[in-house]
């Protein structure tokens, strides 16, 4: 049948499985709105931004597992994305991101609201297109998803002409086209296998790459098997759960004082799916000293990228544990598990806790395991990941690799709208000034959301470095904002709650989590209250490590 461009897109967003969408009309995407109109079976949130738009199309990624779709309209409704792309770009996060421009006969001469959004886009996507043939439409939407969400997934921009969207092509409905990871031979995995089978104390860490891959069964059958203390990177929280006895919790920079213990005790680690970023591997010379690096990724360009692997395998993750489980065989850890606990022990019995930990213990009481956690980026995204027990994939949504301020308000929203459950954003007062307007967004769709929001009065991660850094000179980021949080929620339509004492928390959320629609609660804590421990990028984990 003939279709406009504009609907040619709908049908195929549809073929892709599709059911919702994120963004913002202009003028040079009113066709492809007039489709949505039309059509009327696509969930659109219309976000108060664009930025907002492409955040919440990663939160709902993150948290279904599907690829995330955003639209905008040409020049600076399209550059209004690029921070958001950028965003999932750095954590492999499925996205298609749709963009509008002026007529192809217009590209290049400077016309109204013309903007290069491939050429701005390029180094932060997995691949772009201007489609300037309509007939050639619909099979490159078809490829933008297929790339978005194969091998190591990330962000795809389609950017349509507007005169592409009014004219006409033959369409024909076509099956999505599904990714599916090719087996890994057992030879493959021979010199790894050999490698983890002679470990007398391996370290499993988890990474992203265990969530994006759907590896958490197999992950945890290969910690039970090895009798392995595991430890996770920022991205890979959920991928195994935090209350088996053997999760030692975060690793690197802000990690547990457990894990960088194990760590420097292994004999061998075996990374699954992580990129080894400065803020996990540190001194990335002597990160791998006195220990064999075994590294299981998806993507080429990671393998020795930062750290020099010992063994290397470049595979679908889940698809590589799958293989190696019947290579290996049961073997008598349990001196070493007990050793690594024995850490775990002593820090839970000697750490001193901030105010912030009460109030994220608290908000634990009130969700379950498949509750949706989102954060922005500072102190409170590592408290977070720090003291909340995540034990299912794809319940933390958070910027790791781009740490993008602001992220948090889209993000919830979208992981809200995908998964349908109450969702809960931690966010601080410097993060939340960012996107605070995507509040009227949550608000609109009657979200099922709790913004639980750490008020310091500072830029927290910021002022910390000045503190232990810069000998207290605190420039520019004591904020001073006079806004009433629980004042301004209500004139957005949502609820609003002060918790201005930490062990007041239980209290206070529970009246929280009773609201059906968005609720904000201004949560004070102490300008000076700090995330430990903390080791600069560059630095080793010896500089945290104490005597037991």
């Amino acid at each position: 049948m003939k279709l406009t461009g504009a609907e040619i897109l709908i049908h195929c967003l549809k073929e892709q499985g599709v059911d919702t969408v994120f963004g913002y009309p202009g003028g040079c995407v009113l066709d492809i709105y007039d489709a949505i109109y039309r059509d009327g079976t696509l969930r659109h949130i219309l976000t108060a931004h664009e930025q907002g738009a492409a955040h919440a199309a990663d939160g709902y990624a993150r948290a279904t597992g599907k690829t995330g779709v955003c639209i905008a309209t040409s020049g600076p409704g399209a550059t209004n994305l690029v921070t958001g792309i950028a965003t999932a770009y750095m954590d492999s996060v499925p996205l298609v991101a749709i963009t509008g421009n002026v007529t192809v006969a217009g590209l290049g001469r400077d016309s109204f609201q013309e903007v290069d959004i491939a050429g701005i886009t390029m180094p932060i996507t997995k691949h772009n297109y201007i489609v300037k043939d309509v007939n050639k439409l619909a099979d490159t939407i078809r490829e933008a998803f297929y790339i978005a969400g194969s091998g190591r997934k990330g962000p795809v921009l389609i950017d349509i002409p507007k005169n592409l969207q009014t004219e006409t092509a033959e369409y024909e409905e076509k099956p999505k086209r599904v990714y599916t990871p090719k087996p890994v031979a057992k030879e493959t995995l021979s010199e790894a296998a050999k490698a983890i089978r002679e470990a007398k104390r391996p370290l499993i860490i988890a990474g992203g790459g265990a969530i994006s891959s759907n590896a958490a069964e197999n992950l945890r059958a290969l910690a039970g098997q090895l009798q392995a203390p595991v430890c996770s990177t920022l991205m890979g929280l959920g991928a195994y759960p935090a209350s088996d006895p053997q999760f030692l919790g975060l690793v690197g920079m802000h990690g547990t004082d457990a894990s960088a213990k194990a760590f420097m005790r292994a004999d061998t680690v075996i990374v699954c799916g992580m990129r080894f970023s400065d803020r996990v591997a540190g001194d990335r010379a002597k990160f791998r000293e006195r220990k064999t690096i075994v590294q299981f990724d998806i993507d080429a360009a990671e393998i020795d990228k930062n750290v020099r692997a010992d063994i290397s395998v470049m595979a679908d993750l889940n698809e590589i544990l799958k293989t190696l489980l019947p290579l290996l065989r049961q073997a008598d850890r349990s001196d070493w598990l007990k050793e690594a606990n024995a850490y775990k022990e002593y820090e839970k019995n000697t750490a001193e806790y901030p105010a912030a930990q009460k109030i994220v213990a608290a908000a634990k009481k009130f969700t379950d395991a498949d509750t949706p956690v989102a954060t922005d980026v500072g102190q409170h995204q590592m408290w977070t990941a720090q003291y909340y027990p995540f034990e299912k994939p794809r319940t933390f949504i958070s910027s790791g690799g781009l740490g993008t301020m602001g992220f948090g308000m889209g993000a919830a929203i979208g992981a809200c709208a995908g998964s349908g459950k109450k969702t809960v954003l931690v966010t601080g007062d410097g993060s939340f000034h960012m996107n605070l307007n995507e509040l009227c967004t949550a608000v609109t769709y009657r979200l099922p959301l709790v913004i639980l929001l750490a008020d310091n009065n500072t830029l927290g991660m910021v002022r910390q470095w000045q503190t232990l850094f810069y000998n207290k000179r605190y420039s520019q980021t004591t904020l001073d904002r006079k806004t009433d949080y629980v004042k301004l929620a209500e004139a957005f339509g949502a609820k609003g709650f002060l918790l201005d004492r930490p062990e007041n928390a239980e209290t206070v959320l529970a009246k929280a989590f009773k609201e059906d629609g968005p609720v904000l609660v201004d949560c004070k804590i102490d300008i000076d209250d700090k995330v430990l421990p903390m080791i600069a990028p560059g630095k080793s984990f010896d500089s945290i490590i104490t005597k037991i």
